[in-house]
């Protein structure tokens, strides 16, 4: 399907501008889209669409239906309800655009699952030499297998810098005992490879809605914190927005 606007739709597509492009990375099914969602304060595609083979998902500010960027850099209008019929391997990155406040001072990159076993390679290195930070996602109940490390390690220098690690399903670890000993190892694995380690509770934070106690006790607050640290760094305005 050709839109009438398919036009200002590329334009929009192709507008630079000076706000950081954080991706958001990790192991297959440890919450990035969950996280995304969160964030952005809505679900980036709809609850119908449930396909795991999807590319990396560049959201920026902005209205207007997704456009596919293809192996060869041409860019083409898609439906949402088509993305998860495209072909991975021959997609490079899907262009989204919602209405955010936080999609005002950055984009988004929401990345496939390093290690999805039924996921061909899609080629993420050459979306991810476009961020400028870098959010990893690991699970608290088996946080930072050796794989994670490993390809954290290949990441460009700059890039693994400005890294912001996240514990998710934290809520997952029943006693105290358990979450200390998991921050601890993590903390001494990564050997300050992380400007950060937030333990949180996805599910939890996206339940709380606007019930402060609830946030901070899920760990969205301190994390949402961290951002704005962050985001402040890399030169982002407005970071007000997001405090």
């Amino acid at each position: 399907m050709v839109y009438a606007n398919d036009k200002a739709q590329f334009e929009n597509s192709e507008q630079t501008s000076d706000k950081p492009r954080i991706a958001v990375m990790g192991e297959f099914s440890v919450g990035k889209s969950t996280l995304c969602n969160l964030l952005l304060g809505e679900p980036v595609l709809p609850t119908k669409v449930t396909a795991t083979r999807l590319p990396p998902m560049w959201i920026s500010y902005g209205e207007g239906e997704p456009i596919q960027v293809d192996k060869q850099g041409e860019k083409h209008p898609v439906e949402v309800e088509q993305i998860a019929r495209l072909r991975t391997e021959e997609t490079s990155y899907i262009r989204m655009f919602k209405q955010s406040d936080l999609l005002k001072m950055c984009d988004l990159i929401d990345m496939p699952g390093i290690s999805d076993p039924n996921m061909a390679d899609i080629g993420w290195g050459e979306v991810v030499d476009e961020a400028d930070a870098v959010i990893w996602c690991t699970h608290s109940t088996q946080a930072w297998r050796q794989s994670e490390a490993a390809s954290w390690g290949e990441l460009p220098d700059d890039l693994r810098d400005k890294g912001m690690l996240l514990l998710t399903r934290f809520d997952k670890l029943t006693n105290e005992r358990d979450k200390k000993r998991v921050i601890q190892r993590v903390e001494n694995e990564t050997a300050g490879a992380f400007r950060g380690i937030y333990p949180i509770s996805l599910t939890a934070a996206m339940d709380a809605r606007d019930n402060v106690d609830l946030l901070r006790e899920a760990g969205a607050e301190q994390l949402a914190r961290g951002i704005v640290d962050l985001l402040t760094e890399l030169g982002a305005v407005n970071t007000t927005a997001a405090s």
